[in-house]
Formats: C-alpha cells, sequence, structure tokens
C-alpha cells in the first residue's frame, strides 16, 4: 500500500516448502520474449485466465529489469515506440552493459498504478512478453480498459493475487506452516 497499490486478504495456514528451488521456479516464469499464446498457455497451466495474467502483469508497474532482458526488443522489435526505443538504447547498447537496468513503468516507476497498461498503448513496453498484452492481439481491450480504469486494474489484481495465492498449495511433511 506504501507505493499506492491495492490490499487484499491473505489466507492464513498456507503451508510453505522448507527448501527453496531457484531452478524450479525460473522453469515455472515465462521469458520476457514470451509471445501472448505462451504467456496464456504458462498462466493457464497453473490454473489463471487470460484476463487474470493481465492484470497480474500489472505488477510490472513497479521495479526494473537487466539489459539482457530488453536488448532484443530496442534493437530489433518493430511495436516500439521509436523515441522509446532510442532511449533505452543509451542505457542498453547493442553489446555489453547487460547489467544496466530500466524501469518497467517509465511513467511511474516506484508507484503502483496504471500507467504501465497506458504506457503499453503508446508502444512503450520495456520487455516483448510486457508489450505482447497490446499487439493487436485477444487483451488489447483489457488493456484499454485497465489504462483508462486504475481502479478496475487494482481490484482485478488483488483477487488475482488471491487466485494465485492458492495455487497448488503444498500437503504432507515437505513443507510447514509458519508461525513467524
Amino acid at each position: 500500500m506504501q507505493l499506492g497499490g491495492p490490499s487484499w486478504t491473505v489466507q492464513l495456514g498456507r503451508r510453505d516448502a522448507r527448501t527453496a528451488s531457484l531452478s524450479t521456479a525460473n522453469a515455472q516464469i515465462p521469458m520476457p520474449t514470451s509471445s501472448l499464446s505462451t504467456l496464456i498457455s504458462m498462466f493457464s497451466a497453473k490454473g489463471l485466465n487470460a484476463a487474470e495474467m493481465t492484470a497480474l502483469s500489472g505488477s510490472h508497474t513497479i521495479g526494473q529489469s537487466r539489459c539482457a532482458s530488453f536488448r532484443n526488443r530496442v534493437n530489433n522489435d518493430t511495436n516500439i515506440d521509436s523515441g522509446f526505443a532510442a532511449t533505452l538504447r543509451a542505457t542498453c547498447p547493442a553489446s555489453g552493459g547487460d547489467g544496466n537496468l530500466a524501469p518497467l513503468d517509465i511513467q511511474t516507476p516506484s508507484q503502483f498504478d496504471n500507467k504501465y497498461y497506458q504506457n503499453l498503448e503508446a508502444r512503450r513496453g520495456l520487455l516483448q512478453s510486457d508489450q505482447e498484452l497490446f499487439n493487436g492481439g485477444s487483451q488489447d481491450s483489457l488493456v484499454k480498459s485497465y489504462s483508462s480504469d486504475g481502479e478496475a486494474f487494482k481490484r482485478d489484481f488483488a483477487s488475482a493475487m488471491v487466485k494465485m495465492g492458492n495455487i497448488s498449495p503444498l500437503t504432507g511433511n515437505n513443507s510447514e506452516i509458519r508461525r513467524n
């Protein structure tokens, strides 16, 4: 809420793993170059529909990405605002600078709001996978809706977060309910 985001009730009693696996976690996260069909498929495999995927993608209204994740987009994609691409190339040259950072949301990188969707409408999505949400496909109308109605975005985001929190709950002795 400090950044302006919505709140939601977190269900208590969920079991957590006793250990974490970076490789397993990364294997289940879409790549920054994922197509819309891949995004929809990956979220669907977790029980989330395309609208929930689009709402959850709005989390990219905060945070940054490494140059290595968007270099190809700013140098080769055609569905990108030319001025935006030129600005990013100063941070992310054709080679080198892999760790250089750029905000996922160029308008308000430290606020949880609907500017991410406005960026997509202006062809200013940092990652190719972001811009796929507004690129002549099935999610265009929802992106437009969120772009103009920040409260609808926040409401749908909170609802999708609750649903995401219920994905594949752990059972048995390989997990624990944390008290702290």
